[in-house]
């Protein structure tokens, strides 16, 4: 689950209604001559052109990687701004840029949906989402769009799913993913699969059970509705006690993976609640894990749990990376994850059968892992709960929160955006009431804020951008950042590796065999959105946006309290473009 100060979500929602007035049209649009829209089929999906980038992590395997290799090592000094643009809109700007065929979607906070030429960033339409009246809004963030056909798809915080025509931008359908009275919000950027369009939701900070769900892409139709945390006669509902199922967590907010061969969907699923353990003993599944999912019926194949009985925050809801390599010298199908619990998770993709967990943060919790199934052995000592406080390492971000991982083929090494050296204490916290309302999780949200601590080794550093190798388990390389790292990664076939993601507002290039800095540009704000590279007319760009707030800005003001700093990173929503300069 994701907290923030009580302060943070009132300015937002004195925000929002500025924001109404300001955009409460549907969809504004521009003439600009172009050539038609290239419909998305499931042909593309399954085998992107390569100055393409369609979806969340550009292919179905999540990798993160462009092959594109015009940007490399020799000439890297040489890349600059071609274009930027300001979105009218400060916060959290999370999103993916997403490109076809030389057109740009980028989703903003407010569930706006902006439209661009990406050689030149004309806007070519612009669509707002209109929300019910006083929504409260605990995320107001969004991380991109799906494509398909000729309709481009948002996930909204107030719980629906809407369809619009991807050249006017005008609204199509527009259907409710469950009710937002109930607390449930979505983030996520969906996922298009063979027709249908799949997406989860937040929502168990409020105590709102989790699900995974899939829509006819052309129609808005339901067509299966998966909760990740069981009834008492569904597999695995033995895991819960009583009727503590219907509110238990598990939320699916960062968007899934699919194995065209095999028909199957991983998704990631967040921590159960409330926070407070005591009163729902068991594994608590299907919290804090991976489930393989039928992508026609929604089905659940199979699922490992990476944290049972989560009393820590752990959400696991990045998908693993699909990633077929050798480990151990022998050529494997993966499902690789890299936890918040602060392991890397190396699973067979058949039945999501355990290989191999390597630490790549400090963990003090776990005490050892079984080598055949992959459960950990907790020190009960670091377990918060009702009867006692406790320090635990990686703290409440994790050891890798929701920002992605990225693999390259070329390289056959694994990026992993990692924030070491942070550690939390939770004091004794208290079991909610069964009706309890608003924040069901038993602390105060302004005393886990105040609670990040860092660990050992965090006088040299915080922030770690890792390489490693599948095969050996081994970390080839590591940079080192003395602040925070929340930062989305990009591989590119130039053996180029992007990030943003620091206080400083750098975004920086890095060789991605042996991790030298080659090259950095100061930008607005703070970049957390996700780098994309594409190409149009025969030149590669490099494409993020900038806008700081929410976890980030989180995580880095308890660092700042902890250490006696202040980081003053501006909030300013942007777009920022960048090419190799043209020579003279």
């Amino acid at each position: 689950m994701r907290f923030q100060r009580v302060s943070y979500l009132t300015f937002w929602l004195v925000l929002s209604i500025a924001l109404f007035a300001a955009h409460g049209v549907h969809a504004q649009s521009v003439h600009v001559e172009s050539t038609a829209y290239p419909s998305v089929t499931d042909e593309r999906l399954q085998h992107p052109e390569a100055g393409d980038w369609l979806m969340y992590r550009r292919t179905y395997d999540g990798s993160g990687y462009s092959p594109l290799n015009q940007i490399t090592p020799s000439n890297i000094h040489q890349l600059t701004l071609a274009w930027s643009v300001s979105t009218d809109l400060l916060g959290a700007h999370e999103t993916t840029v997403v490109v076809n065929h030389g057109r740009m979607f980028i989703t903003t906070p407010q569930n706006n949906i902006i439209a661009f030429d990406a050689k030149t960033g004309t806007q070519l339409w612009r669509y707002a989402r209109k929300y019910p009246e006083n929504l409260f809004q605990l995320h107001p963030t969004n991380r991109g769009v799906a494509l398909y056909g000729d309709y481009v798809y948002m996930a909204t915080t107030d719980c629906a799913l809407v369809a619009l025509d991807a050249v006017t931008g005008k609204e199509v359908w527009n259907v409710p993913l469950d009710d937002y009275k109930t607390g449930c919000y979505s983030t996520l950027a969906p996922l298009a699969v063979r027709g249908k369009i799949i997406a989860g939701y937040s929502g168990g900070e409020l105590g709102v059970r989790g699900s995974v769900n899939a829509f006819d892409a052309l129609a808005g139709k339901r067509i299966w509705k998966t909760y990740t945390v069981p009834a008492p006669n569904e597999p695995g509902g033995d895991t819960w006690k009583g009727e503590t199922y219907k509110r238990g967590g598990g939320s699916t907010w960062i968007t899934g993976v699919y194995d065209p061969a095999s028909n199957t969907t991983f998704w990631g699923t967040g921590n159960p609640g409330p926070w407070v353990a005591d009163d729902r003993p068991g594994d608590n599944l299907y919290t804090d894990s991976t489930l393989a999912l039928d992508a026609d019926t929604g089905k659940i194949k199979s699922y490992h749990q990476y944290t049972p009985h989560d009393s820590w925050d752990w959400d696991e809801v990045s998908a693993p990376l699909l990633i077929d390599t050798e480990v151990d010298g022998k050529l494997t199908k993966t499902a690789t994850h890299a936890g918040r619990n602060g392991y890397l998770w190396i699973l067979d993709r058949d039945r999501l059968k355990f290989v191999h967990a390597f630490p790549f943060a400090n963990n003090n919790v776990f005490t050892s892992i079984d080598p055949k199934t992959g459960r950990p052995t907790v020190d009960e000592s670091k377990r918060p709960g009702a009867h006692q406080g406790a320090e635990f390492c990686p703290s409440i971000g994790g050891g890798k929160d929701w920002p992605p991982e990225a693999w390259s083929p070329r390289t056959k090494l694994l990026y992993i955006p990692a924030n070491s050296n942070i550690c939390a204490y939770l004091p004794k916290g208290q079991v909610p009431d069964e009706d309890s309302k608003g924040f069901y999780v038993g602390y105060e949200v302004d005393t886990i804020f105040g609670s990040v601590r860092t660990g050992p080794g965090a006088f040299d550093h915080i922030g770690e951008l890792q390489a490693w190798d599948l095969n050996t388990g081994k970390r080839v390389w590591q940079h080192n950042f003395k602040t925070l790292f929340w930062a989305p990664l990009l591989v590119t076939g130039g053996n180029i590796l992007f990030a943003g993601g620091t206080p400083d507002r750098q975004f920086r290039a890095f060789d991605a065999s042996t991790g030298e800095q080659l090259w950095n540009y100061p930008l607005p704000s703070g970049a957390i959105g996700v780098p994309t590279s594409f190409e149009v007319d025969g030149e590669q760009y490099v494409a993020v946006t900038t806008g700081w707030d929410l976890d980030a800005r989180g995580v880095q003001n308890g660092l700042d309290k902890i250490q006696g700093t202040k980081s003053n990173v501006p909030q300013g929503g942007t777009i920022q473009v960048f090419k190799l300069r043209q020579a003279p």
